[in-house]
């Protein structure tokens, strides 16, 4: 009996070892089945603007996903742009931006792999996307970075009219994304340093380039605007040559001081030889000669100091929108002030030297003035 009791408690032990082992081997095989990673691409993914996107992550080691909750999402969790649950779509928990703008491709969802494809892609898509596959309490998630792009066509240069300042030029370049490589360049495909640059952002958040060059002497007669995408390394520019009449405007103004001081000289001379050479009174006149050739030398210098100040000056930046207006009002005023200093010494010689020529004598003295009037009123 002994024996026999001793038999059967030792093949029950034996039982309860080996049911104890398989309990174990159940409990690890559970766990490692539920034990899994969510890989996918690691590079970012571009996306054109306007046409469609897809985005895969796939379980590892490979595994049906039926049964799992699989969700894509921005930035919130509780904000998923497409969720997979229980064997459906759930399309009233998406965000709003993306109802009817996803599919989810489960073709080969029994191997642990879906695609999240979005359709019509806009600037706001751009971004990382979760992806998380969720079993019971353990998940496990993919990040994908998502690249939107888009490369405009649309570039024009403006040619502001010449002025004292030089040549104005605008390159305008619309429907960017993301912010392009913009810059100047000669024909030798040197980088021109640019006057000013801008940006704008539209409705559609796609980004509007300004870029400004003034040109003030004739070494850059070919000039280029290129713009580059810097993700899909896309490139667009446009070409203008300038012509060798644009600044012709230094010339202008040289031929305008030289006119106006051909005019004074002209216009002195003309009095003096009036005054001094045909009445015969060079010798007696002298030092009014040489008073009027102060006042032309005065009046040249003058009209010199003036231009190079106003040129000089720098009373409103290239970048200022309000450059235009005050390049012209430059050209304006220089030119008044040019014209009445011309204009104040025709006026002036024309009243001295009449003066000179009524009451003549050593400068119009009073004495000379008494003999005059004693000599009218011995008359009447």
């Amino acid at each position: 009996m002994g024996t026999l009791g001793e038999g059967v408690m030792g093949a029950t032990g034996v039982l309860a070892v080996a049911h104890c082992v398989a309990l174990y081997l159940l409990q690890t095989v559970a766990l490692s089945s539920e034990r899994f990673t969510v890989t996918g691409l690691t590079r970012p993914v571009l996306a054109p603007l306007g046409g469609n996107l897809e985005l895969s992550c796939q379980l590892s080691p490979p595994q049906d996903a039926q049964h799992m909750e699989i969700r894509w999402f921005r930035n919130r969790y509780t904000q998923p742009v497409h969720l997979y649950r229980d064997g459906k779509d759930l399309h009233g928990e998406t965000m709003p931006k993306y109802v009817e703008r996803t599919e989810l491709l489960k073709d080969e969802i029994g191997e642990g792999k879906v695609t999240l494809r979005i359709f019509n892609v806009t600037i706001y898509d751009d971004g990382p996307y979760h992806c998380v596959f969720k079993n019971g309490e353990f998940y496990e998630e993919h990040i994908t970075e998502v690249k939107v792009t888009v490369t405009s066509s649309d570039i024009q240069i403006l040619l502001n009219p010449p002025n004292i300042k030089g040549v104005m030029l605008e390159c305008h370049s619309g429907g960017w994304f993301p912010l392009p490589l913009m810059e100047w360049r000669d024909s030798k495909g040197e980088v021109i340093p640019e006057t000013s640059k801008s940006h704008s952002r539209d409705e559609n958040k796609l980004f509007n380039m300004t870029m400004a060059l003034l040109i003030n002497t004739s070494s850059h007669w070919n000039v280029t605007c290129y713009l580059q995408n810097r993700l899909t390394q896309q490139e667009e520019s446009i070409n203008i040559v300038l012509s060798g009449e644009l600044f012709a405007w230094k010339c202008v103004w040289i031929g305008i001081l030289v006119i106006i001081t051909f005019v004074m000289i002209v216009s002195f001379m003309t009095f003096y030889v009036q005054q001094h050479i045909i009445h015969g009174i060079f010798s007696k006149r002298f030092s009014h000669w040489q008073k009027g050739l102060v006042v032309l030398i005065t009046s040249i210098l003058t009209i010199i100091g003036v231009m190079l100040i106003l040129r000089l000056s720098q009373r409103v930046h290239v970048s200022d929108p309000h450059f235009e207006l005050d390049t012209l009002w430059l050209e304006d005023i220089s030119v008044v002030l040019c014209v009445m200093i011309v204009f104040i010494f025709k006026l002036v010689s024309f009243i001295y030297y009449k003066l000179e020529g009524k009451y003549p004598g050593n400068g119009g003295n009073l004495e000379d003035l008494v003999h005059l009037t004693h000599a009218q009123m011995s008359r009447r």
